[in-house]
């Protein structure tokens, strides 16, 4: 499985932008799929996942009611609408695919088989 992620680009603050994620090449029976960022200097973090089958929603709190993340059975695409951009919302985005892992673990890095190659997001004004 690969993942191809796209969308990021500058952006000015305030401003609102939509990340896709693509999964390709064999079959895709991922049990959810998520986004993380890892902005310059820091660690990567989690930022919100869907459930594939139930399409439940985890988000971290620094993106609720900012942030919707969706999916597209038919493409076997993930999106991440982002509304409202601030600055340090400016990172390289990650999207990833868990296979075998445990709900309660979707904050987790190790919890995801599948990576994208990221795409750089920068919010300016």
């Amino acid at each position: 499985v690969q993942l191809q992620a796209s969308g990021g680009g500058l952006v000015q603050t305030g401003g609102s932008a939509r990340l896709s994620c693509a999964a390709t090449g064999g079959t895709f029976s991922a049990r959810w799929m998520g986004w993380f960022r890892q902005a310059p200097g820091k660690e990567r973090e989690f930022v919100a996942a869907i459930e594939w089958r139930s399409r439940s929603t985890r988000y971290a709190d620094s993106v609720k009611g900012r942030f919707t993340i969706s999916r597209d059975n038919m493409k076997n695409t993930v999106y991440l609408q982002m509304r409202n951009l601030r600055h340090e919302d400016t990172a390289v985005y990650y999207c990833a695919a868990s296979y075998g892992g445990i709900w309660s673990s979707v904050g987790l890095t190790t919890a995801y088989d599948y990576w994208g190659q990221g795409t750089l997001v920068t919010v300016s004004s």
